[in-house]
């Protein structure tokens, strides 16, 4: 029992150094802080270092060979204050500012820091952030007027972030920000500036306000002869339209006449057509008319003439065979009759006409004369007219009736 209990003394006691002992070689970092391990060299970034560090992590320290330095890497706040110091021209200006300033984490600015503020207080390191900070800002101060300083604040601000970043990175700081808050100076040199641009402004303004009183007038006056121009371009409007509508309505008054005189023009063409029409029905009622009054029956009549006509051509036709027969016959029995045949032919066509011969029609020309005695008996008067009647024979014909009498007689 009391080797177990030595036994579990020892381990207790070894396990209480072994805690201990982890505890004082365990080092544990916070985000705002690195861990710099010193003493064991080792090779970073091509070169030999005699650190390591660690942030935001933990580590064990390398006992009798490495000692452990906490560096702060949170903000501060630098205040930059500088008097007297001369700008551009030879005006010596106040200038008061802010500048937010912390440590570096990160590889190569880490590694300037170490060198440079391993050890060192939040106080020490301050202070030459602060003189580091104002021996930019004169030399800043030196490159421009104190109206440039002081009306552009942001642009003098940014000219001295840049100027200053480079030799707070050589030192290991990191200016995160810097702010002009004040530009001052012990000569009232801005405040000369200001009151002369004050009066400049004010002469300015006066000019402004001149002018504006000025075009205030001349708007007027435009707006009054605009509106006397509105005026009469508004008479001039009216007078136009009234014009206008005087001339539209001779216009439509004229073109009531005209269509009016259109119309009359247009019912007595109308009223002429149709006469024309009446007058051409009229003459084809009359032709119609003609030709059943006069033109059809002159038709039935020629065609009743024609075949009068032909009837008689027919009739003629015959009855000239007929004679032309008798004749034939007559021809040919005058030729057998001789001498005799002319006087028989002769006699018969005169037997006729002895009733007209003897009332003696027409005048004759008389080569004999026979003087027959007086007497008003009617067998005289016989003698008498056929005696007349052989006489006018023979003086017309030839042909002696008495001698022919006597050869048949005889």
């Amino acid at each position: 029992m009391e080797i177990f209990a030595v036994i579990g003394v020892t381990g207790f006691v070894v396990l209480v150094a072994l805690y201990a002992t982890v505890k004082r070689l365990l080092w544990v970092s916070t985000p705002n802080e690195a861990l710099i391990f010193s003493g064991a060299q080792r090779a970073m970034e091509g070169r030999t270092v005699a650190y390591r560090y660690v942030r935001g992590g933990r580590s064990l320290r390398k006992p009798l060979i490495e000692r452990v330095d906490v560096m702060d890497l949170s903000m501060f706040t630098v205040m930059v204050n500088v008097s007297g110091a001369f700008s551009k021209g030879g005006i010596p200006l106040t200038i008061q500012g802010v500048a937010n300033v912390k440590l570096p984490g990160e590889e190569p600015l880490l590694s300037n820091a170490v060198e440079r503020f391993l050890g060192r207080t939040r106080d020490e390191i301050y202070y030459v952030a602060k003189e580091t900070l104002e021996g930019n800002l004169r030399g800043v101060l030196a490159s421009l007027t104190p109206e440039e300083v002081n009306e552009d604040k942001q642009r003098f601000a940014s000219i001295l972030l840049e100027e200053a970043e480079h030799d707070m990175s050589r030192m290991g700081l990191v200016l995160d920000t810097l702010k002009i808050q004040n530009v001052t100076d012990e000569v009232n040199y801005l405040s000369s500036i200001g009151r002369i641009r004050g009066a400049a402004l004010n002469q300015t303004q006066a000019i402004a306000e001149a002018a504006a009183r000025a075009d205030a007038s001349v708007q007027q006056a435009s707006n009054w002869a605009a509106s006397e121009v509105a005026k009469i371009d508004a008479e001039l409007q009216i007078q136009r339209e009234e014009t206008a509508k005087r001339i539209a309505d001779a216009t439509s008054r004229r073109e009531a006449m005209i269509q009016e005189a259109r119309g009359e023009v247009s019912a007595q063409i109308a009223q002429v057509t149709a006469e024309i029409e009446r007058q051409k029905a009229r003459a084809l009622q009359e032709k119609r008319r003609l030709d059943a009054d006069v033109v059809q029956p002159a038709i039935a009549k020629q065609r009743a003439a024609e075949e009068a006509a032909r009837g008689s051509a027919a009739d003629t036709l015959e009855r000239g065979r007929a004679e032309a027969g008798s004749l034939k016959a007559l021809v040919e029995s005058y030729k057998a009759g001789g001498s005799s045949a002319r006087d028989v032919l002769a006699l018969q066509n005169l037997l006729p006409m002895l009733a007209h011969i003897s009332g003696a029609h027409h005048s004759l020309a008389i080569s004999k004369l026979s003087v027959l005695p007086a007497g008003e008996t009617s067998g005289s008067d016989l003698a008498r007219k056929a005696i007349g009647a052989t006489a006018q024979i023979k003086a017309a014909t030839g042909v002696d009736l008495a001698g022919v009498a006597k050869k048949f007689g005889g």
